[in-house]
């Protein structure tokens, strides 16, 4: 019987998992990679899963929500996380991998696998009548991009980033922020509000005057909105430009004072539970350790923990909670899945667990069974929860943080002051549920003949 292959469209991070995944599963894979029959401006050679930016997959440090993301891809068979690890270079506390090794061995991998075969083409058009999955990334073609905006609404596709910083809300000194909405609209806790007096507004204009910016790439000709612009930008524009903007301080009192500030950085929670908070119209194209240095400068943020840093950069991706099932199928074209950066995640190991969790979720599809995620208390559980369920008209692509995690109840209060501990037993939890869920998974994805069998292509 010719069975159809499920095709995929990227060979990057997220589309090499998925066919590895799906080829250990005995599901036949057409991959898609265009390169180097089309270059593109990002990448320097025709590897698959070449990383075009930095080498570093981020902490690997028992304890950080980093470190626990990629524990669970390595428990759950990942293919490149065990390539990482093998092609790992000294980096501190972080991942990092000798780039080309990291790419070279991808390759070999992928294009040997019996079940896999590479095309190097276009995938310009999504068929009706085919398993698809739509792994492209942040520089997907036009063409493929037409399409996606055909399936999912225009308004569903983005095609930059605008994301403001996010910090611990544990770490804030509320000794010097308030509570209020600004002319007292909506809730008292709404927004928390970090008030500036001239000399500490003079000196936070002039660090940011002259921060250190990311050199941009050539691809990314971002053409800012004029209502989204980096704070940088606004600085640049004139002293008050940012008084008038996203620090402006008109409907905010001071309650110590009685006085309307200077100057106000507002805060926005990011989830109910007010375990961090958005820095808001904040997003800007400094370099981290220069966010670090300039926003610390701002009152009540001397010592705050920063969960996500600030960021401007071309990238194309869907409004995933909008448009994505918990399977990462399109709701309007389910035969459609999306993974990667292009599914709203930011970051390797993200669009990694993306990969694999497509990949699961197609071998389960193509054996008529239904996909349940992992559980919302794992990291890949509470990724794809945030992708799928975030509040659509406020979305942006997200790194895996604590914060996206459920927070654990009934813990020993020595346990719950403690944000180590707290942490610790949040990832030990996280790993157990996990693997009550890995215990069942096979048995999803696998056709009934091969449950019981071992699996044809040993791990390379």
């Amino acid at each position: 019987m010719n069975i159809k292959p499920v095709l995929i469209a990227g060979g990057g991070l997220a589309g090499c998992e998925a066919a590895w995944q799906l080829g250990e599963r005995r599901v036949p894979v057409t991959l898609y990679e265009m390169r180097p029959a089309r270059p593109t401006p990002a990448h320097k050679t025709d590897r698959l899963a070449e990383l075009v930016c930095s080498n570093s997959l981020k902490s690997n440090a028992p304890g950080s929500a980093s470190w626990l993301l990629k524990e669970e891809l390595r428990r759950c068979g990942s293919l490149l996380l065990r390539l990482a690890d093998r092609t790992a270079v000294p980096g501190g506390a972080a991942l990092a991998v000798d780039r080309l090794r990291f790419a070279e061995e991808i390759t070999a991998a992928v294009e040997r696998h019996p079940f896999i075969e590479v095309r190097r083409e276009e995938f310009r058009q999504i068929p009706g009548d085919s398993l698809v999955l739509i792994a492209t990334g942040p520089l997907t073609s036009g063409a493929l991009a037409s399409q996606l905006e055909a399936v999912t609404g225009s308004a569903n596709l983005a095609f930059y980033d605008a994301i403001s910083p996010i910090v611990d809300s544990e770490t804030l000194n509320l000794d010097r922020i308030f509570p209020a909405s600004r002319y007292g609209k909506g809730g008292a806790e709404d927004y928390l509000n970090c008030p500036l007096n001239e000399q500490e507004y003079r000196l936070f204009y002039e660090a940011l005057r002259s921060a250190d910016t990311v050199e941009r790439h050539a691809f990314e000709d971002l053409n800012y909105f004029e209502s989204c612009l980096p704070i940088e930008e606004l600085a640049r524009r004139g002293y008050d430009t940012l008084r008038f903007g996203p620090m402006k301080p008109v409907g905010l009192i001071d309650p110590r004072t009685g006085r309307q500030p200077y100057a106000v950085v507002q805060l926005r929670p990011e989830s109910l539970r007010f375990a961090s908070y958005n820095l808001v119209g904040f997003q800007n194209h400094l370099k981290f350790p220069e966010q670090k240095r300039i926003l610390r400068l701002i009152p009540g943020l001397g010592n705050v923990e920063f969960l996500r840093f600030g960021q401007i950069h071309r990238n194309t991706y869907i409004n995933a909670p909008a448009v994505l099932a918990p399977d990462l199928s399109l709701r309007p074209a389910s035969h459609v899945f999306v993974a990667g950066q292009l599914s709203g995640v930011e970051g390797y190991v993200e669009s990694i667990a993306t990969g694999l969790l497509a990949g699961l979720a197609l071998a389960g599809r193509r054996n008529g069974q239904t996909f349940v995620p992992p559980p919302r208390s794992t990291a890949l559980g509470s990724l794809v929860h945030y992708i799928t369920c975030a509040d659509a008209s406020h979305y942006q692509p997200a790194n895996i943080s604590f914060d996206l995690l459920p927070a654990l109840e009934g813990l020993p209060r020595s346990v719950a002051r403690d944000r180590r501990a707290r942490r610790d037993k949040q990832c030990e939890c996280a790993l157990a549920d996990l693997g009550s869920w890995i215990d069942g998974w096979d048995a999803l994805a696998a056709p009934p003949a091969e449950q019981a069998r071992t699996r044809a292509v040993p791990f390379l």
